[in-house]
């Protein structure tokens, strides 16, 4: 009996550009600027499908902002997140020349994704709570209260790092400004951020959070899981979808974005969801304050899906000139969101090159003489900082137990059996004898 059928097989999606071949950038569902409704924030999820295939923009072609998602913006607020996204660029540029000199381990830009992060710290109140990726960083330097050396220290993980070398570099936590501490386990922060949105709910309070994901990462099951508690509870918060295009070197169709938007993954769980343009600084302040009106409302969670692009590699391990053209950026259609945020407060009357470049230069400047203050305590990889062995037992329970203690004790004596000249004085052998009496 002959088998009429043919041998069943998978399919593989495939990027849509390769080194020494240009992307084909058609695949992105583009929509003309100002041509996308906007629904009242009571809207029903249901009724967002649309939004989650199309694109929400603002700002056209020439610099204009167009359409019902134009937000209502006054030059000093947008000229402040013009200000933010030069201050970014200039900081992670910075470090990642700071990088190449090994004075520190590693580190991630947020190139060509400024717009995101900056805008949405515009819309968002103190005391919410974001549960950020580690290309967020955004989030912080759009504020006035967070110091540029206490996040370079947070990097040389040197005396006045606050995480106290706990965290890799660019891993931040920051209570006070409402920047939750940054996981490499990835898609965690998602489940975090719905149930501390969910226990400002139970405690009557009314702040809300704010989760971060890429695309590569919502293929995680905690993305899932965080969807289905955030739509049953109706918790109050934000599920950001960072898609820019690439995971660490795998294409955003390998988790699931050729054939339906990561928007769309919203709407099957019942939550409202908008597809954004994530380098048009306009959609981004007018779609974050949307989504922050309808949590505060009690209106439930909100996904959105910011379209854009990572303009630089991965991380300062990554080369991605081995898995994507090398000109992409150049290429992509949403273009570069400094430059459209520029252009369109030129049109306004209310920027011009002269001062942009001046801007430019100042916070070059700025961060410049806050790495060499940074520096200043030290901690640089090039100086051969090590850091005391102590720190490795300390920090893990409010008063150190005395398996600990015992290991402790064992690590300096082992220390000083072989020879080594301890590094710190309290590795000294003195200090061995005295933390295995405790």
């Amino acid at each position: 009996m002959s088998d009429a059928h043919p041998p069943l097989r998978l399919h593989v999606p495939e990027p849509s550009g390769r080194p020494g071949h240009p992307t084909d950038f058609s695949y992105l569902r583009l929509a003309a600027a100002g041509s996308v409704a906007r629904p009242p924030v009571d809207v029903s999820p249901v009724d967002t499908a649309e939004l989650a295939y199309t694109l929400i923009r603002v700002l056209d072609d020439e610099g204009h902002a167009v359409g019902p998602w134009a937000p209502e913006a006054d030059l000093a607020l947008l000229r402040r997140g013009l200000g933010a996204m030069l201050r970014l660029r200039a900081f992670d540029a910075r470090m990642l020349i700071a990088q190449r000199q090994r004075k520190i381990s590693f580190y991630m830009q947020a190139l060509g994704e400024e717009a995101i992060a900056t805008a949405h710290a515009l819309a968002i109140a103190p005391g919410d709570m974001c549960f950020p990726t580690y290309r967020q960083q955004g989030l912080l330097l759009a504020r006035d209260d967070i110091s540029l050396v206490e996040l370079m220290c947070q990097a040389l993980s040197n005396a006045r790092d606050p995480m106290r070398g706990r965290q890799l570099p660019v891993m931040y936590s920051y209570k006070r400004a409402g920047y939750f501490s940054i996981t490499g386990n990835l898609a965690t922060q998602y489940i975090q951020a719905v149930g501390w949105a969910m226990a400002s709910a139970i405690k009557g309070d009314t702040k809300i959070a704010s989760a971060w994901i890429g695309d590569g990462a919502t293929a995680e099951a905690d993305f899932h899981a965080a969807l289905v508690f955030a739509h049953v509870y109706r918790a109050p918060v934000i599920l950001n979808v960072v898609n820019n295009q690439y995971a660490i070197s795998t294409f955003q169709a390998i988790a699931g974005g050729e054939a339906a938007t990561f928007a769309a993954r919203g709407v099957g769980a019942g939550i409202a969801s908008l597809r954004v343009d994530g380098n048009d600084f306009l959609a981004v302040l007018a779609a974050s304050r949307w989504a922050t009106e309808r949590a505060r409302a009690n209106l439930g969670p909100t996904l959105i899906e910011w379209v854009t692009y990572r303009a630089g590699a991965h991380s300062t391990s990554d080369d991605p000139s081995r898995y994507r053209p090398a000109d992409d950026w150049q290429r992509f259609p949403l273009g570069d969101p400094v430059e459209r945020l520029r252009r369109h407060l030129i049109g306004l009357g209310a920027w011009s090159d002269e001062e942009h470049e001046r801007t430019r230069l100042a916070f070059e400047a700025e961060v410049a003489a806050a790495l060499k203050e940074a520096e200043s305590h030290g901690g640089a990889l090039i100086d051969n900082h090590v850091p005391p062995v102590a720190s490795m037992f300390e920090d893990v329970y409010k008063e150190m137990p005395r398996h600990l203690r015992e290991q402790l004790a064992q690590a300096r004596a082992e220390w000083a059996q072989h020879g080594a000249h301890p590094a710190h004085p309290a590795d000294a052998p003195d200090a061995s004898a005295k933390e295995g009496q405790a």
